[in-house]
């Protein structure tokens, strides 16, 4: 029992020794040895300006408690105005304009079909003729009683003015003249039924039949497509039922046709909100003059809701979420010169978009906000120095420091660090002008005014393809003596 007790004494000896000597370890860069670090960064502009007018300020022990510490390094970012599309993705299905499956009215044998599959027809156009032999016996029979029912009726009108006949004989062969007539117009229709019209202009699909098979009435014989212009059906979440209108432009692309956009135009808008996975239902036309879209294809769908213009856009790394508020840290210059200091405010944020967030209230166009580093900053007022990722320094903060940045073009600095302040404030400039200038053509392009054949060209211009070819005539998607919605 003594030699276990002990053995538990020195292994908690050794523990609470092994403990301190790692709690000295960590702390011994900064109180022991902290001087030469800080004297080695002396050609750094934070410590050159630190004390400009102190002789021997770089050198080894020259401050009792070591040199003072650096500012902490962030990334920021400067708040951009461009044009901010309010727009969502949604799946859909083609679908033709107007589509049929051609099937007879009553039954008999085809005795001759005027199509052949995938041929263009006329609305009106005969496609199947059925056995007809019987109904044009009726209709010669009707016709042969008819004359005689009138020849009879023209008679009696004769002889009801001489007075040889009484006026009841007259009203009979009146009847007897309107029931010819009747079997007459029945005779035709019956003949009529038997021949099979198109009732629209389309495409005709693959024939189900041909000549001499018999067919009941209701039997498939081939399916009629309008592709002029084909429609979108997709469905929406429905907290977006009251931005979507009829009118919208929405931008689509084929997982068939890769690299061609289109635009399709909304129509209608289901006013049922479907209780199973509460969506609403939205129809959209798609002027497809050229055929290169075809019903039952699937579609990757952007609504587009409208566009803001001049709208304030910041990263949202540098959104700080914090009890139901949103914040951000901004970075102004301090009260001694060629410092730079955090600044805690509150946001308000609009539209999110991958990687950019909209900013309504709290912020103004080239603030430079926080986007790296906000651990760091526990309080508003903190010195904070810049770094610019933009350049190759990004491991060597010091090198990359800008301290004399936004609001000091000429601000004096360390004369041995060529690249602190006038350096990182023009490449940083320069890096954000082509992202800005980027992002706006990109989000500008979806906001376009132009019709679906405008947007679909601009939207590849180096295209040889049938997208490029101009369009003649109205455009099938549009409803109306004069195109409005």
């Amino acid at each position: 029992m003594a030699y276990k007790k002990t053995y538990a004494v020195l292994a908690l000896v050794g523990i609470c020794g092994a403990s301190g000597a790692a709690w000295w370890w960590q702390n011994k860069p900064a109180n022991a040895d902290g001087a030469a670090p800080a004297a080695s960064a002396s050609s750094s502009p934070a410590a050159s300006a630190s004390a400009p007018g102190a002789p021997g300020a770089g050198a080894p022990g020259a401050a009792p408690g070591g040199a003072p510490a650096r500012p902490p390094a962030v990334e920021v970012a400067k708040v951009q105005a461009m044009t901010l599309v309010d727009e969502t993705q949604a799946v859909g299905s083609l679908r033709s304009r107007q589509g049929v499956m051609m099937r007879p009215e009553v039954g008999g044998r085809i005795k001759s079909i005027y199509f052949t599959d995938g041929q263009r027809v006329r609305k009106g156009q005969v496609m199947v003729q059925f056995e007809d032999q019987l109904q044009q016996a009726q209709l010669s029979q009707a016709k042969a009683e008819l004359s005689i029912a009138e020849a009879n009726h023209k008679r009696n009108q004769e002889l009801v003015t001489q007075n040889f006949i009484s006026k009841r004989s007259l009203d009979e062969s009146a009847a007897a003249l309107e029931v010819s007539r009747a079997k007459m117009a029945l005779a035709e229709a019956t003949l009529q039924r038997l021949k099979v019209l198109a009732p629209f202009d389309g495409i005709t699909g693959l024939k189900q039949v041909n000549v001499g098979d018999y067919l009941k009435d209701g039997a498939d014989m081939v399916n009629v497509e309008d592709m002029d212009a084909v429609l979108l059906d997709f469905r929406l979440p429905e907290r977006f039922q009251a931005k979507i209108r009829t009118g919208q432009k929405a931008q689509l692309s084929i997982d068939a046709l890769p690299g061609r956009p289109f635009t399709a135009v909304v129509q209608a808008i289901d006013p049922l909100i479907e209780a199973n996975g509460r969506s609403v239902g939205v129809r959209a036309c798609i002027d497809n003059r050229q055929q290169q879209l075809r019903p039952g294809m699937f579609a990757r769908v952007t609504a587009v809701f409208g566009s803001r213009e001049n709208a304030l856009i910041i990263p949202e790394e540098a959104i700080i979420p914090q009890g139901g508020r949103t914040f951000v840290v901004k970075v102004v210059a301090g009260d001694k010169p060629d410092t730079l200091v955090s600044e805690r405010v509150a946001v308000k944020t609009g539209l999110r978009q991958p990687g950019k967030v909209e900013i309504l209230e709290g912020l103004a166009e080239g603030d430079t906000v926080v986007t790296a580093g906000h651990q760091r900053l526990q309080k508003d007022g903190t010195a904070v120095r810049v770094v610019d990722m933009s350049q190759g320094g990004g491991n060597k903060p010091g090198a990359a420091a800008a301290p004399g940045a936004p609001g000091a073009p000429g601000a004096p600095g360390a004369p041995g660090a060529p690249g602190a302040p006038g350096a990182a404030a023009p490449a940083q400039a320069g890096a954000s002008a082509p992202a800005q200038g980027a992002a706006a053509s990109s989000a500008g392009a979806p906001a376009a005014k132009g019709g679906p054949t405008a947007v679909a060209s601009a939207a590849a211009p180096g295209s040889k393809g049938p997208a490029n070819k101009a369009l003649s005539g109205p455009n099938p998607c549009l409803r109306g003596p004069d195109a409005a919605f």
